[in-house]
C-alpha cells in the first residue's frame, strides 16, 4: 500500500508539472507593455501662404497625434516670397501657394506659360487645388472713414488704403478688383491715398491697428485678426482664390514622403477640415 501511495503522488506531481509547463508555452493574449515604435523622427519643412499660419498651427498640434514622430516645420510668408526661396535653393518638403501663379512658375509641366524659365521644382503628380479663399474688404473697430464698399475706395471717404504689393497674391487679386471696378489706382496713389505691405498678415495688422481706413485681405485673415468685413469680392472681380499644394523636388527624401502623408492628411481628414472650414477655407480635395 505504501508504494501504491508513493506512486500516486508521483503521478500527480509529474502532472502538476506537465500542465505548468504546457501553460507557460502558451502565447500571451494579453496587450504587450512595450511602447510601439513610431519610425525614425523625420522633419517636414513645409512652405506656407501667410494666410494659413493659424490653420496650419492648430492643424499640427493634431497631427502630432496622428504621427507623432513627425516634426512640421514651418515658413509663413507671401506666396512670392516662398516661390524665390525654392528658386534659390531653399529646402522644402511642401509648398502651399495662395494662388496657382507662384506654384505654375515652379512647375515644369505648367501650361499657363507662367514657367518662363522652365523650373522644375514640382512633383507634379502630387499637385493638388486643396482651397479656395475669399478677398474681402476689412476695416478697424467702429469703421472711423464709413467704408462700406469697394466702390468707396473712389470715393472722398477713403483717407489710406492698404494693399499686398504686386509680387503677393492677395496684392495681385486687389489689382484686379480695382480695375474690374474701374478705380484708378494710380489717382489712390498720386494722392498719397495708398500704402502697400509684404503679405497679407501685414495688411491685416495695420487695419487691426486703424493705421489705414481699410485694406483688402482673405476671409480667413479676417476671421483670424477679428476684423470687420464690409464687402467680400465676386468671382467676376477677381477670380477664383485657389490654394495649390505640392510635394516638393528641393526637400530630402524622408521629407518628401512624409510631406505627401501630410498632405493626404489636409486633404481626406475631417479634423483638419474642422479647423480650414471654421476660419472661412473652402476644402476643394
Amino acid at each position: 500500500m505504501k508504494k501504491i501511495g508513493i506512486l500516486s503522488a508521483a503521478l500527480a506531481l509529474c502532472l502538476g508539472l506537465s500542465a505548468c509547463s504546457s501553460t507557460a508555452s502558451q502565447p500571451s493574449t494579453q496587450p504587450s507593455a512595450a511602447p510601439q515604435d513610431q519610425g525614425e523622427p523625420v522633419d517636414v519643412v513645409v512652405f506656407a501662404a501667410a494666410s494659413m499660419e493659424a490653420s496650419l498651427t492648430e492643424i499640427a498640434d493634431q497631427y502630432k497625434e496622428v504621427e507623432p514622430n513627425v516634426n512640421l516645420v514651418f515658413t509663413f510668408d507671401s506666396s512670392g516670397t516662398l516661390k524665390d526661396q525654392i528658386q534659390e535653393g531653399a529646402v522644402c518638403d511642401l509648398f502651399i501657394s495662395a494662388a496657382p501663379k507662384q506654384m505654375n512658375q515652379l512647375d515644369a509641366a505648367d501650361t499657363s506659360g507662367q514657367n518662363e524659365d522652365g523650373l522644375d521644382f514640382v512633383n507634379h503628380d502630387t499637385r493638388v487645388d486643396l482651397l479656395e479663399n475669399k478677398v474681402v474688404l476689412a476695416v478697424p473697430d467702429s469703421n472711423p472713414a464709413d467704408i462700406q464698399s469697394f466702390q468707396d475706395l473712389a470715393s472722398d471717404k477713403l483717407s489710406l488704403l492698404c494693399l499686398g504689393n504686386d509680387s503677393v497674391p492677395v496684392g495681385a487679386y486687389s489689382l484686379d478688383i480695382l480695375a474690374s471696378l474701374n478705380i484708378d489706382l494710380a489717382a489712390l496713389e498720386d494722392a498719397g491715398k495708398v500704402t502697400y505691405a509684404s503679405n497679407v498678415s501685414e495688411v491685416a495688422t495695420q487695419v487691426k491697428e486703424g493705421a489705414v481706413d481699410c485694406g483688402i485681405i482673405y476671409a480667413t485673415d479676417a476671421n483670424t485678426y477679428e476684423l470687420t468685413v464690409v464687402d467680400q469680392a465676386t468671382e467676376d472681380l477677381c477670380g477664383q482664390v485657389i490654394y495649390p499644394a505640392a510635394v516638393m523636388k528641393c526637400g530630402t527624401e524622408a521629407g518628401m514622403a512624409a510631406a505627401q502623408d501630410f498632405l493626404d492628411y489636409l486633404r481626406t481628414s475631417d479634423d483638419a477640415h474642422a479647423v480650414l472650414e471654421g476660419v472661412g477655407f473652402t476644402v476643394l480635395s
